[in-house]
Formats: C-alpha cells, structure tokens, sequence
C-alpha cells in the first residue's frame, strides 16, 4: 500500500482534530461540558436498566390484553386459529377431498 498525499493530509487533519478537542475539554466550559455528558449518560443508564426491569410485566400485560381486546372484537378468533394450528400440524381429517396427494419424493444424489 503507498501512501499519498491524500492520506496524509486527512491523518494531519485528524490528528489536529483531536488536539483542539483535548484543549477544548481542558477549559471550564469544557468540563463543563463533560460533566453534562457523564449526567445524560448515568440518567440514560438507569433509564434503560429500568425498562429492563419492567419488561416482563410489560409483555405479560400486553399479552393478556391482546388476548382480551381479540377475543372482544372477533369472538370466533380462537376457534379459527384453533384449526389452523391442526392444518398446519396435519390432523386434519383425511375425508375432506377423496384424494389422497402426496409429494413425491426427490431421488437421492449419488
């Protein structure tokens, strides 16, 4: 890899970057600035290790009320979903259709 000019120039430009940040940060209003930072940042902490804590009653709650706001407004839900869980687990009744299809099976690669 060779180094051009155009990376050099955007490491100086970095570099001097970082310098004025750390003189910038050395000044009262600097740390001023740092300490607000470490504020946000411990509140934003607890904040979330909260909604951590709540989480499970949250799901709880809101999986009882789902449960109750479906079974309210469309009264025949659990017994559609009830069929098609045994449509899809294959218990349904095999007298439906007179046919008996089923998939071929695919010969072995040898």
């Amino acid at each position: 890899m060779s180094i051009n000019a155009k990376h050099l120039a955007t490491f100086i430009l970095g570099a001097a970057a970082g310098v004025a940040a750390h003189k910038y940060l050395q000044t009262e209003e600097g740390e001023k600035l740092l300490e607000d930072l470490k504020t946000k940042a411990n509140n934003l902490k607890a904040e979330a290790e909260g909604a951590i804590d709540k989480a499970p009653e949250y799901f709880e709650e809101l999986k009882t009320k789902g449960a109750e706001t479906l079974k309210g407004n469309f009264p025949d839900a659990e017994g559609f979903f009830k069929d098609l869980f045994e449509k899809f687990k294959g218990t349904k009744g095999s007298a439906s259709s007179g046919t008996d299809v089923t998939t071929p099976t695919p010969d072995p690669i040898s």
